[in-house]
């Protein structure tokens, strides 16, 4: 490995994960560009840097939980679908597959938690996980209240009650059984004005039981753990931050103009310390000790007739459910027919799916620890900002509780697998225009299917990578689909999607031509060998250093910046020295000219290539080059003769492949070129 190239160090294993679609729907453009496209980068990268058989992209759809249950529901009833509830998920995990294809997400397995050989595996771990944390003390089983349909004699599940959401502060009008579309967790009976959609009857509430895991236990490691992440530049604010929100002490916010009666009853309350309201707020504030005393404070407070609402706290995490249609829970105390709730099972799904891809490689079914346990491995996990409380919350609590104890005098706890705190990157919200999009809102977006339409998959890669989704929620706003005609069919505005395609059709695409065309008609159609004006090394390293340490980031709107400057660079370099030798009829600086310009074309390409994929490869293709040996970072990148066997370097030339005439690597979609040409 090269050293100018040490600034950063690398794990030697590592997996990509890009959360889990529910298979309820089609992917719309926030699934591709927010997070698949994303983590396909980064797995590429990761792929070209430490070896492709190092490196597993794992993903799959989320089969089971409400969403899946309810959707089918609301087609079969409207008669959009027929057919059994796992044919209804098959046909859109089939429709998901279809689409990350098309985009090029480079995935290791996409199966699903009840789907191939990845589902089959997913029913053990989960059985194991659970087991686990059973035999580790931290689970217990506890008599709630769930949502109960009178009308409809049914128990409903999270999706088939609406409501307004609880926690304080939140305006959400979208909220469910006991966590609202922000990703606000709650009890069911604090959801305010809750609705069957069933029958839009308002429920009741019927006791059930089911397993929970004791989240609050972990406060003091999560404490420490979010400490440890605030303190690492690599870690993006916006996990820190939302983490830090669920680790205040449990609250209750009570109005002002109930402050009496709240003196009424103090004295019934469990410990507490009251905090008047802040400045210009409605509601004075009571602290417990824990959440449990805040539950018994609930009680008391709900008999006295006082509303309040409660702020985000550690809650017990729920971890099974009464619905039929989920991955079976393991039969404990002698508790049967529980399924696992979706959320807890989504979070080690990445492990069933590592295990059914080295399964397909003929690895040992243990190979997987190679990747979540060993030192020298890390686990990326890409995810949208709504989900950071279960991957940046009960995750790491959950990894932390199944940690083997073997100093422990119960047995048990020298069980259970030592996995690593995974490496959360969490972008914010892709917007469509200036407003959140969802399947299921008023503001509905286009399916990733339907960009395709208007652009091509490489314009819309480059783009989604370049809005800084790491920084703040930002806004895709492709010009087909404005509003207002005056801004769709005025030819004058520039649609803001193509902004980095110009840089791919013409920039990075001429300069490829370039070098080809110049090779073909003088020289034989052979890429010239001969070492690279050191300048041009020089330059190239620096960007390739630059390049690496922000990729270590994940800052992939900054890596589009720094290649935007890079390859204007090199595409100037190739106009300024071919025409300096073009005008002097200098052999000898057209034949450096072009030794320097393949050497950065090959820079170009193999940075290029994480982010746009079929381009550069078919660049590779034309010169000649196996593609593990040119999207290998394991080389000195002095010269292209590194990558030119012993009878090229006697003969000074590497064959390249003939380019014909008027070949794009880089083509703008056919709707583009017709209304630029019509």
């Amino acid at each position: 490995m090269s050293p100018q190239f040490n600034n950063v160090t690398w794990p030697k294993r590592a997996v990509v994960t890009a959360g889990m679609p529910y298979g309820n729907k089609a992917l719309h453009f926030g699934h591709a560009g927010g997070v698949f496209v994303p983590a396909d980068c980064f797995a590429r990268f990761l792929r070209d840097r430490i070896g492709a058989e190092n490196v597993r992209f794992v993903s799959g759809t989320d089969c089971f939980g409400s969403p899946i249950a309810e959707g089918y529901r609301k087609k079969v009833e409207s008669g959009e679908f027929e057919g059994s509830i796992s044919d209804y998920v098959m046909h859109n995990h089939q429709m998901q597959a279809a689409t990350l294809k098309s985009y090029g997400i480079s995935l290791s397995v996409f199966e699903g938690s009840g789907i191939g050989h990845s589902g089959e595996i997913h029913q053990k771990v989960s059985d194991d996980v659970i087991r686990c944390l059973y035999e580790h003390g931290v689970l217990h089983r506890r008599e709630t209240l769930q949502f109960y349909d009178a009308e409809a004699d049914t128990f409903l599940n999270g999706r088939q009650v609406i409501g307004r959401c609880p926690v304080q502060g939140c305006k959400s009008e979208h909220a469910y059984a006991d966590e609202c579309d922000l990703g606000h967790q709650y009890d069911p009976v604090d959801l305010i004005n809750p609705h069957s959609s069933i029958t839009g009857a308002i429920p009741e509430m019927r006791p059930v039981s089911n397993w929970y895991f004791d989240l609050p236990k972990f406060a003091e490691f999560l404490r420490n753990y979010n400490d440890r992440l605030s303190k690492d530049p690599d870690v993006r604010r916006v996990v820190t931050d939302t983490i830090g929100e669920f680790l205040v002490p449990p609250i209750i916010f009570v109005k002002n103009e109930t402050y009496d009666q709240y003196l009424s009853i103090a004295d019934q309350l469990p410990h507490h310390d009251y905090h008047p309201a802040d400045k210009g707020k409605q509601s004075f504030m009571l602290y417990f000790d824990d959440i449990y005393a805040r539950d018994k404070a609930r009680d008391v407070l709900t008999k006295a007739g006082i509303r309040f609402r409660t702020g985000k706290a550690l809650v017990p995490f729920r971890i099974s459910g009464n619905i039929e249609w989920g991955v079976k829970a393991p039969v404990l105390e002698g508790v049967e027919g529980l399924s696992v709730w979706c959320w807890p099972e989504s979070l080690w799904a990445p492990i069933s799916f590592t295990i059914a891809a080295n399964d397909a490689l003929g690895l040992p079914r243990d190979s997987w620890k190679d990747f979540w346990v060993d030192d020298d491995a890390e686990v990326y996990q890409f995810i949208g900002q709504d989900n950071i409380y279960f991957y940046g919350v009960a995750q790491p609590a959950l990894w932390q509780a199944m940690q083997p104890d073997a100093s422990s005098s119960n047995p048990a706890y020298a069980q259970g697998p030592a996995l690593k705190q995974t490496k959360i990157i969490a972008n914010y919200h892709l917007l469509f225009g200036n407003k959140k999009a969802s399947s299921s809102g008023a503001v509905k977006p286009p399916t990733a299917d339907e960009l395709l339409d208007h652009y091509t998959v490489e314009q819309l890669r480059a783009h989604w990578l370049a809005l800084g989704l790491d920084q703040k929620a930002v806004g895709f706003k492709p010009k087909v689909y404005a509003k207002d005609p005056e801004v769709r069919d005025d030819p004058r505005r520039a649609d803001p999607v193509l902004k980095e395609g110009a840089l791919l059709t013409k920039v990075f695409n001429r300069l490829a031509r370039s070098c080809l065309y110049e090779a073909q008609k003088n020289f034989d159609t052979t890429m010239p060998l001969g070492k690279v004006t050191p300048a041009v090394v020089e330059h190239a390293l620096d960007a390739m250093a630059t390049y690496e340490e922000t990729m270590h980031r994940t800052e992939f709107h900054s890596i589009m910046s720094q290649m935007d400057t890079f390859i204007r660079w090199c595409n100037k370099y190739w106009s300024e020295h071919i025409r300096d030798a073009a005008t002097n009829d200098d052999a000898q600086l057209r034949r450096q000219t072009l030794i320097d310009s393949f050497y950065l074309l090959r820079i170009c390409t193999l940075l290029m290539h994480p982010i746009v994929p079929f381009g550069t490869e078919k660049i590779c293709d034309y010169l000649n080059f196996d593609f593990d040996d040119f999207f290998s970072w394991n080389f000195d990148f002095e010269s292209m003769e590194e990558l030119c066997g012993a009878i090229e370097l006697s003969a000074g030339c590497h064959k390249v492949r003939e380019l014909p005439p008027r070949t794009d690597f880089f083509a703008p979609h056919p709707s583009q070129f017709k209304k630029k040409h019509k």
